[in-house]
């Protein structure tokens, strides 16, 4: 019997390989695709997030049509995600990566979460305990006893989160310019926290048990129904 109650978590194991799994493909591919690519044929590019600015012909002299089909299909899904600000991006032989240094951070907590929940990971029915899950149960213990799991699953996605979200904002609001290095570092919390939230939502299936007393959380805990009102 596994630690949640059921018999086996190769439903988990599978979610997080795939969340990891596809992750690392495009994190890789930020590298490779501009490798691909014959050298110095991609420029500086400056565009807008959630938009195709480089599918046809622009004043940048620069459309993904003409790469190669794997290049290709990389670039656009960067046009359309990221900003491609080249002063926010790194070059490979001497073409821009196909996002930005902010994104490679995220898509590589991406795909570390995914991985960590591979390994760790467990349906435990709210996707609150199945995000918590990853952690230890002995340090659990005294969280589950005390009922500050909540407090804890807030306070996990806050600090992933404030750190992107400082650096991003202070950006935006004042003459500051953050630095490749902070845009890495504030972009891989952000991405593991939402890799693993990501497999704990795939993950958590109530109807795996056959009620809730049967799922086994830390300190002894168990989950049970409101009892019925009387009509």
């Amino acid at each position: 019997m596994e630690r949640n109650g059921l018999e086996t978590r190769t439903r988990d194991q599978k979610v997080g390989l795939w969340i990891g799994g596809i992750s690392f493909f495009f994190l890789a591919s930020f590298f490779l695709a501009p490798a691909m690519v014959e050298a110095d044929t991609i420029g500086e590019l400056s565009g807008r997030a959630n938009m195709l600015d480089f599918h046809k012909e622009n004043d940048q002299n620069f459309t993904w049509t003409d790469l190669n089909v794997y290049s290709a299909a990389i670039y656009a899904f960067g046009d359309l995600n990221c900003h491609n600000k080249h002063e926010r991006s790194w070059s490979i032989n001497g073409n821009q990566m196909p996002v930005c240094v902010r994104d490679v951070g995220i898509f590589a907590g991406l795909a570390l979460g995914g991985f960590i929940y591979s390994r760790r990971g467990v349906n435990r029915w709210t996707i609150r305990d199945t995000f918590l899950s990853v952690l230890p149960d002995e340090q659990l213990n005294p969280i589950y006893r005390k009922n500050r799991r909540t407090m804890l699953f807030i306070t996990i996605g806050a600090i992933c989160v404030i750190p992107m979200a400082v650096d991003g904002f202070t950006q935006l609001l004042t003459d500051r310019e953050s630095t490749a290095f902070l845009r890495l570092v504030t972009g891989i919390p952000f991405g593991l926290g939402l890799g693993l939230f990501f497999a704990a939502a795939y993950s958590a299936r109530p109807n795996k048990f056959d009620k809730p007393s049967q799922v086994l959380l830390p300190g002894n805990v168990r989950f049970q129904r409101p009892p019925q009102e009387e009509e």
